[in-house]
């Protein structure tokens, strides 16, 4: 799955969301609906000013709150309008949704091991990775089907969700997915199109000096 119409130049820049409270606690946030620190709003609005440097046509965003206002802050400088879709929302890890990476190794070692071997593995009872690139790769395909010629695309998503949908858009078989590795809070991937498909041009860009943290780790 590429979606691309040859030639056109345009491009998606997938952007994740701003710092939480939960990820500064290690704790896997999944589908819960977790709002941004003081922190993770500076941290967009820094990011929100060098991605309005790219000139977007569209921004899309999970309806979540820290991808909405993560998003809100690009939307204040851009005059878009965001368009927000569920379909973008971070996996449902069932069980695993609000435990500590500790904790989730200690109840759920083995089930954390498999996922982290490539198998697919529903964490916590809940979505496959593939589950969830089936849900969020066609929304991001349909908003940049509708970008001009050489426009770009700001998807706001959350790091697991991203990673999913890179792998999926790329045509990376899933259990290579990990292999593309975590995005800090607030950086960014870039996807291009390319004469075979899309291809990546940026990945965990912008990064602050701190460390990956949240569900994709």
């Amino acid at each position: 799955m590429n979606g691309t119409k040859g030639g056109r130049g345009r491009r998606v820049v997938l952007w994740r969301h701003g710092q939480t409270s939960w990820n500064l606690e290690r704790r896997f946030q999944g589908s819960t609906d977790i709002e941004l620190t003081g922190t993770g709003v500076a941290q967009a609005r820094r990011a929100a000013r060098l991605l309005a440097a790219l000139q977007p046509d569209a921004i899309v965003a999970s309806d979540l709150r820290r991808a909405a206002a993560t998003a809100g802050e690009l939307a204040a400088l851009t005059r878009l309008e965001v368009s927000h879709d569920a379909a973008l929302r971070e996996t449902y890890a069932g069980a695993w949704q609000g435990l500590t990476h500790e904790e989730i190794l200690a109840q759920y070692g083995e089930q954390y091991a498999a996922w982290k071997r490539g198998e697919p593995v529903r964490r916590g009872g809940g979505e496959l990775e593939t589950e969830v690139a089936d849900r969020a790769a066609p929304v991001v395909l349909h908003h940049a089907d509708k970008l001009p010629d050489d426009g770009t695309l700001v998807v706001v998503s959350h790091g697991g969700t991203i990673r999913t949908t890179i792998g999926r858009l790329l045509g990376l078989e899933a259990h290579h997915w990990e292999g593309l590795g975590g995005l800090s809070n607030c950086c960014w991937s870039v996807l291009g199109e390319g004469a075979r498909g899309w291809r990546l041009l940026e990945h965990n860009a912008g990064t602050l000096p701190e460390p990956v943290l949240g569900d994709d780790d």
